[in-house]
Formats: C-alpha cells, sequence, structure tokens
C-alpha cells in the first residue's frame, strides 16, 4: 500500500515527504487506515471514550500559533473537543517539529497498551498522521476516528470548549488519567 501512496504522492506533487506523512492539502478524503492503526466510527469511539480511551485531538488551532516567548498559544477561535478529549492543535502536520511531535508522543498513555483514539475533522490527514506517529513510537491499540468531531456533532452528542493541552516546546501539562 505505501508504494500506491508514494506513486500517487509522486503523481501530485509534494502533498507528501519521503516518509509518507501528508504536509500539504490535509483536507481530502483518506481511503485507508495507516499500518499498524484501526479505522473506528463514531459509535466505537463513543465506546472507546466511556471505558476511558485516551483521546486526542489534533485539530489545527485555525488562525492561532504557539508563541514560543510566552510559551503559550495565542488562539484566534474557540475550539470545542469531545468531552474528555486532549487538544493538542498541530500535532498532526507531516512536517511537525520534532517538539511538537515529542508533544504528541508524551499525551499518549504512557502504557503502550492502552487504547488511544486519535482526530480531528473529517478528511483530515492529521489525524492519520498523528495515528501513524503514535503507532510508529510503539503504541499497540492506535484507533483512527476518521470522521472526528464532525461526525460526533452529526450523532447529536455534545461538544466543548477545549483549551490546548500544553505546548510543544516543554513539558505539557496534561493530567494524568
Amino acid at each position: 500500500m505505501w508504494r500506491a501512496l508514494m506513486l500517487v504522492a509522486a503523481l501530485q506533487g509534494s502533498d507528501f515527504d519521503a516518509a509518507g506523512y501528508r504536509i500539504a492539502r490535509y483536507r481530502g478524503v483518506v481511503a485507508a487506515a495507516p499500518v499498524g492503526v484501526v479505522r473506528i466510527d463514531a459509535d466505537a469511539a463513543r465506546t472507546l471514550q466511556r471505558r476511558g480511551a485516551r483521546l486526542i485531538d489534533v485539530t489545527p488551532a485555525e488562525g492561532g500559533h504557539w508563541d514560543p516567548d510566552r510559551r503559550a498559544w495565542r488562539l484566534a477561535e474557540t475550539h470545542t473537543t469531545i468531552p474528555g478529549a486532549r487538544w493538542l492543535p498541530e500535532a498532526g502536520r507531516g512536517d511537525a517539529p520534532p517538539g511538537t511531535i515529542a508533544w504528541l508522543i508524551r499525551a499518549a498513555p504512557a502504557d503502550k497498551r492502552r487504547p488511544v483514539v486519535v482526530f480531528c475533522l473529517a478528511d483530515c490527514w492529521m489525524s492519520w498522521n498523528a495515528a501513524r506517529r503514535l503507532a510508529a513510537a510503539g503504541h499497540r491499540d492506535v484507533r483512527w476516528f476518521a470522521e472526528g468531531i464532525d461526525g460526533w456533532r452529526e450523532r447529536g452528542w455534545p461538544l466543548i470548549p477545549a483549551s490546548p493541552a500544553g505546548g510543544p516546546d516543554g513539558p505539557a501539562v496534561i493530567p494524568k488519567a
């Protein structure tokens, strides 16, 4: 499958890097889950949420950015997410800097056998990238909720206001769960 993906990438230009992470045009149909990751639907995501799985939201901070001088996020818009999720804006970028990748990995459960559900919006490659990174880091039960916040909202399930869970260049402020 990766050979086919790389061929598609070559034909599309620079949408993917050499390692196979999507680095451009993040909004688009994603045909399959990354290797080592299970794609789940909204019902499965809700079941896992209720059972205490770690939920990681990698939706970008629209119009916002991490301010390294203040070590804080500057957000232009409010964000809502699934109750219990930790929001790590920008952690799904394919070309994320090492600090952001480390932040994502720190947000995942320390017990790499524990379920972790990664999501953003429907048809968004950022959650695909993040799920793939966690699987590559040795997490054995990575679930990719491809429909993400959009699928949750379509079911009429509640979303709550979110603040970023720490930042990419220092210890994440992530409570133990």
